[in-house]
């Protein structure tokens, strides 16, 4: 039941977005040559495996998300600083479309950036609970970086992403880069909203009355090192990248 709700509370903030998966035509696989990529994220983490202090199990989740290309430092956010009224929205309420507007606005390349909110084998917008996956792809030439964003489901302000230097997809001598990236991302404090216990809060996306809900805090974005989880990640989900050849 509790990770129904956790479902139906996520999915109604996703419910809006158009599944967006900007993938381009495969290129040809070669060094310095622009390359096609696809990100898998699963969620490998058993159902209702957490537990919170009183007893209480719940599902570990992620909200959809977005990803942006980018050759320089990451556009989503700066450490130390306030969290943009977009990354409120998506480490608040799961809800990617203030970050992919922010990056419009800034005249960002449409091919440099989408949304993945539609779980693989489903035909609608949701989460991932234990067992789901979401899958993006993208074309991508020397030089350039990933980074990406999606709401830790059970938090008030808590998000995956990134450091702000993004994770690079070719090596020093232009050659695509592949495998297991799930290092490479780490947990975040928006610092927007006071946080509650992880999976009971009341003030939380699968338990709030309405989006934004919850005491603000005026803090900034930092690492997440007082939770708990900070250290976790690679037994919650799984983030790998693979450069497809042409055909």
């Amino acid at each position: 039941m509790k990770y129904r709700k956790l479902l139906i509370g996520l999915s109604m903030l996703g419910a809006a977005l158009s599944a967006q998966f900007l993938v381009a035509s495969a290129m040809h696989f070669g060094k310095g040559q622009p390359t096609k990529f696809t990100v898998r994220i699963e969620n490998i983490s058993t159902a209702d495996g957490q537990i919170a202090a009183d007893g209480t199990k719940w599902p570990f989740a992620l909200s959809p998300g977005m990803w942006v290309l980018h050759n320089k430092r990451s556009p989503l956010f700066s450490e130390g600083k306030k969290a943009s009224s977009g990354l409120e929205a998506q480490a608040e309420d799961g809800n990617p479309a203030g970050l992919v507007s922010a990056l419009e606005m800034m005249h960002h390349a449409s091919s440099m950036h989408g949304i993945f909110n539609t779980p693989v084998g489903t035909k609608g917008p949701g989460p991932i609970g234990p067992g789901g996956t979401y899958e993006f792809s993208f074309n991508a030439s020397p030089g350039t970086k990933l980074s990406m964003a999606l709401m830790f489901g059970q938090s008030n302000d808590l998000f995956y992403a990134p450091e702000t230097n993004g994770i690079a997809l070719f090596d020093l001598k232009d050659m695509p880069l592949g495998g297991d990236v799930t290092s490479q991302i780490t947990l975040w404090d928006a610092g927007t909203e006071v946080n509650q216990e992880l999976g009971v809060g009341p003030d939380q996306a699968p338990r709030q009355k309405a989006p934004n809900t919850g005491t603000a805090e005026n803090g900034v974005v930092e690492h997440a090192k007082r939770v708990v989880f900070y250290t976790k990640t690679a037994e919650l989900f799984r983030v790998t990248i693979t450069p497809e050849s042409g055909m």
